[in-house]
């Protein structure tokens, strides 16, 4: 490779890379905007109306419970509240009998993190007591005695946060999880279409190809998970969302067998590639198999808003594992054993993504009688 081609490489990773920043600058300046009024407000409150000089730990409580993430707000609330405070009067109490020093930072810190590990606290919770008493001893070291106002200020901080983001400004549960589950499934989709055509070229770079857009899914997934967590933290503790707790349900229980349709198409995938490289002959019929994949996971968006639309899931998904399998009666060699497999798996996914349970998924995909027994 020329220099010149390895500077229009790196001018374009640039520009790839500025255009992912100015997307995730996009997707978090709601949560920017909404820090940095909540920091102002909580200041404003601690400094003017409770009369805190200073007030130093109410913007820094509401930031930390913003975070720059959506979710969990509440279990970091409730971190904060608990670490900080902790942190903050144990320091209190030992520097006003101890001094200041680095021994006495050393004994205040390993004691601020033992005391929040064994009352079951998180990451956060310790880190911030941790944070809390180091502030207080090196930086405001107590002067007149006991004075529980610093705590105070981070539960002003908290309590502006959880304000703005349960009460003024939630966040539309529905519309961010509908928002993040598109590119999965739309990714999805493409990989099993990706992999259907490189099977049936018997393109081994299309396979790899198809391969690694296979494992880039996973951030999509995650972020959708993710979603899926925040949006049913908002509904259950913003007044004006609860009503969207009953459409969230549909998006919770189909996550978790989304995320594992992931994971077998990846599988799949990978056998595809050892077929081909192999050179193990794999008939036409798994690759309608793998289109009839496709269809299926096309299909749950739209099932996702309206549970009328549940057969159009269920009918590919079973078409698909029954002309899979139907080729082992062709062959037995290892690398249509395996994808048979993967195919079959990821149909059990995808059904029991609108709600079956696994006993009639797989009875579907055997052709057997379904009972509904327990359901």
């Amino acid at each position: 490779m020329s220099s010149r081609d390895v500077i229009e490489a790196a001018a374009e990773r640039s520009r790839v890379s500025m255009r992912d920043r100015a997307q995730r600058w996009r997707r978090l300046f709601p949560t920017l905007l909404m820090g940095a009024i909540a920091a102002a407000v909580a200041w404003l409150i601690a400094r003017e109306l409770v009369g805190t000089t200073g007030a130093f730990f109410a913007p820094v409580a509401a930031i930390i419970t913003l975070g720059l993430t959506v979710g969990s707000r509440l279990q970091r609330a409730i971190e904060v509240t608990v670490g900080v405070p902790l942190g903050i009067a144990l320091a209190d109490v030992l520097v006003l009998k101890l001094g200041s020093g680095v021994p006495q930072l050393i004994l205040i810190e390993l004691l601020a993190t033992s005391i929040a590990v064994f009352l079951g606290g998180g990451p956060l919770l310790v880190s911030q007591a941790a944070v809390s008493a180091i502030l207080v001893v090196t930086l405001q070291p107590p002067t007149n005695g006991l004075s529980f106002t610093r705590a105070g200020d981070a539960l002003i901080g908290c309590g502006v946060a959880l304000l703005l983001n349960f009460v003024i400004a939630p966040i539309d549960p529905i519309g961010l999880v509908r928002r993040e589950a598109v590119p999965v499934l739309r990714e999805l989709a493409a990989v099993l279409d990706a992999i259907a055509r490189a099977l049936e070229t018997r393109d081994r770079d299309a396979a790899i190809a198809a391969l690694e857009r296979a494992r880039a899914i996973d951030a999509s997934t995650q972020r959708f998970l993710e979603a899926v967590t925040i949006g049913r933290e908002t509904a259950a503790a913003a007044p004006i969302r609860r009503d969207q707790r009953g459409p969230l349900a549909v998006y919770s229980d189909a996550g978790g067998q989304i995320d594992l349709a992931v994971r077998n198409v990846r599988v799949l995938a990978r056998g595809v590639l050892r077929a081909i490289e192999t050179g193990d002959r794999v008939p036409p019929a798994v690759v309608e198999a793998i289109q009839d994949l496709r269809r299926a996971v096309v299909s749950l968006a739209p099932w996702m808003e309206d549970a009328r639309r549940a057969d159009q899931v269920v009918d590919p998904a079973v078409q698909a594992a029954r002309h899979a399998s139907a080729v082992l009666e062709q062959t037995t060699n290892l690398s249509v054993s395996v994808i048979v497999g993967q195919v079959r798996s990821t149909a059990v996914d995808l059904l029991r993504t609108t709600g079956m349970e696994p006993a009639e998924a797989r009875a579907r995909i055997r052709g057997q009688p379904v009972t509904r027994e327990g359901r």
